[in-house]
């Protein structure tokens, strides 16, 4: 008895064995198909076909299951988006999501049917559904955006440029909202730090004029990144010579000619920024910076003043004011102390000095490293026992 049914067995596994695999998958494909008819379980329908494809290396099935997929999809698009039309409860993102999968698909769809010379081009058949969808990958992109989720934002500007610039899809008229889906790539390849994906699209990014100035910004951000200076200081330059009051540009530029002690090229960038508007603070103090690097201390001393007289928390106003001081007076002690005329005005000058200094460390007293060694100086120089034990302690 056993034996027989140990033969019975090894029969019917036999049978299961030998069954041939496109049987098999003919059922799977005619089980899908039944639920996409039925009205519900699309979402079945989709993952019946998506086994298919991770098990099939034929390209006509290929074809063949990608195409019940997008219908799968194509009534999971319909359904959820009935529902947002009648206001019930459905996820935004999983329509976004959705339509991004039906593009992908037909992309697929589309690449393998040229491979093969076939003719017959699947999207030109769905041409006025997908139009229908386009605009929801350029919204997905936003919406994903406003979640923080830039790679996936990206995934949605990347797959709307892609598809808009094809000539099937192509409309002059969508031109703008395609320079600012590539703008939107740009910030989103900066945000997740992909220098690659900042980059992929700015030659269109760069043409939508009404963002132009932030789409430098990140380039040039995407630039010092990689290190690579020569791309970095070419995109700020440009920048600040296109959008001259814009924030981002001018700090950087006079920050790197200045490090290279430039300040030839600095002022010159400076004078054009003052051109534009004169009463600035920040061009203006970074006007008094370049004097006071270039021994120009009467000019630094004049704009210094200038700008306490507006504001009298600027510290580091009152740091380039006291610097200029205390430079001349180090400049002259080294020449002509043995003069007493010239002791006399070196003292002069320390105690000018003083004033501007103190009130730079009582407004930055973070900043030890600027405003001790000076004050240690001043105080030495000016007999100050008391103020000079104090800075000695804290050196």
């Amino acid at each position: 008895m056993f034996r027989f049914l140990r033969i019975v067995f090894l029969i019917l596994c036999s049978a299961f064995l030998v069954l041939p695999p496109s049987v098999a998958q003919k059922k799977i494909v005619l089980q899908a198909k039944q639920y996409i008819k039925s009205g519900k379980d699309f979402d079945k329908a989709e993952r019946l076909m998506l086994e298919l494809l991770s098990d099939s290396n034929s390209l006509d099935n290929q074809i063949k299951y990608r195409l019940i997929l997008i219908d799968a999809l194509r009534a999971q698009y319909e359904q959820g988006n009935e529902r947002l039309y009648l206001k019930q409860k459905y996820d935004t993102a999983a329509l976004f999501v959705t339509t991004k999968k039906i593009f992908d698909n037909f992309n697929v769809v589309d690449s393998i049917a040229m491979n093969l010379n076939m003719k017959h081009r699947y999207k030109e058949k769905n041409i006025n559904f997908l139009l229908k969808l386009l605009p929801n990958l350029y919204n997905g992109g936003s919406y994903y955006v406003t979640k923080n989720k830039f790679a996936e934002a990206f995934g949605f500007y990347s797959q709307f440029i892609d598809t808009s610039e094809e000539p099937l899809f192509y409309n002059k008229d969508n031109e703008g909202k395609v320079h600012r889906a590539a703008s939107m790539a740009v910030y989103c390849g900066y945000k997740i730090n992909d220098f690659d994906k900042l980059m992929e699209y700015k030659s269109l990014a760069l043409k939508d004029t009404s963002q132009l100035a932030f789409v430098y910004q990140y380039m040039a951000e995407g630039y010092k990144q990689i290190g690579d200076t020569l791309n970095y200081i070419d995109i700020i330059k440009k920048g600040f010579d296109e959008f001259t009051s814009f924030p981002f540009f001018f700090p950087r530029l006079i920050e790197y000619y200045n490090g290279l002690e430039r300040y030839d090229e600095s002022l010159k960038y400076i004078n054009k920024a003052l051109a534009c508007d004169s009463t600035n603070v920040v061009y203006r103090f970074a006007k008094s910076t370049v004097m006071l690097n270039t021994g120009r201390y009467d000019e630094c001393i004049k704009l210094s003043q200038d700008l306490i007289a507006e504001s009298d928390t600027l510290a580091e106003a009152y740091y380039n004011l006291g610097v200029s001081y205390y430079n001349q007076a180090i400049e002259l002690d080294k020449v002509y102390q043995r003069s007493t005329k010239n002791k006399k005005r070196i003292r002069e000058l320390y105690e000018m000095s003083r004033p501007s200094i103190e009130r730079f460390r009582l407004l930055a007293p973070d900043q030890k490293d600027k405003w001790m060694p000076l004050l240690y100086t001043i105080y030495l120089n000016l007999n100050m026992g008391k103020e000079f034990d104090e800075i000695n302690r804290i050196r």
